[in-house]
């Protein structure tokens, strides 16, 4: 079995995706239905802090690496046909569907959610907030959960073409 290079990141960018899509998908079925049987200081202190231990390497490494991987395995594959266009889509697709929300959805929600001062607020405020970063925050999470499994699937089909060539 000859590895090249091109294999590797190929392999690399699939392996990447897919964890970033198991990612969300878990935290879809395991987090979101379990933070919405908690008290919504509890919710709101739970989520502030998922929110800073979230922010780690190994996180980063997989998030922003899947569409910097996927892009550099796309050009390599570029005269390929079928599986250039399966990389080019993923890329895409992850990095506006999944990248993009996350950035420009949700994590400007994370930041005021940050900002407060939970101590200070009152229950109507409490209440209040909650409703209206869950609700937002879980319909782009939904979106953003969608994409990368999308990505995850084009990125292995085009193994699957890649590998039959």
């Amino acid at each position: 079995m000859d590895l090249s290079i091109k294999s590797i990141i190929l392999f690399a960018a699939v392996i990447l995706t897919g964890l970033s899509a198991g990612l969300f998908y878990a935290w879809m079925v395991s987090v979101i239905p379990g933070t919405r049987k908690v008290m919504d200081i509890t919710y709101l202190e739970s989520m502030q802090s998922i929110n800073r231990a979230i922010l780690n390497p190994a996180f980063f490494l997989v998030f922003m690496g899947s569409p910097l991987v996927l892009g550099v395995s796309a050009i390599q594959q570029f005269n390929q046909g079928t599986p250039f266009w399966l990389l080019l889509a993923s890329t895409l697709i992850y990095l506006f569907g999944t990248f993009g929300v996350t950035a420009f959805g949700n994590v400007p929600l994370n930041d005021a959610l940050e900002a407060l001062q939970l101590a200070e607020l009152s229950d109507t405020e409490v209440i209040s907030f909650r409703k209206a970063y869950e609700t937002k925050w879980n319909r782009l999470h939904w979106i953003r959960t969608a994409f990368s499994v999308l990505a995850f699937v084009l990125s292995l089909a085009a193994v699957f073409t890649y590998s039959n060539q």
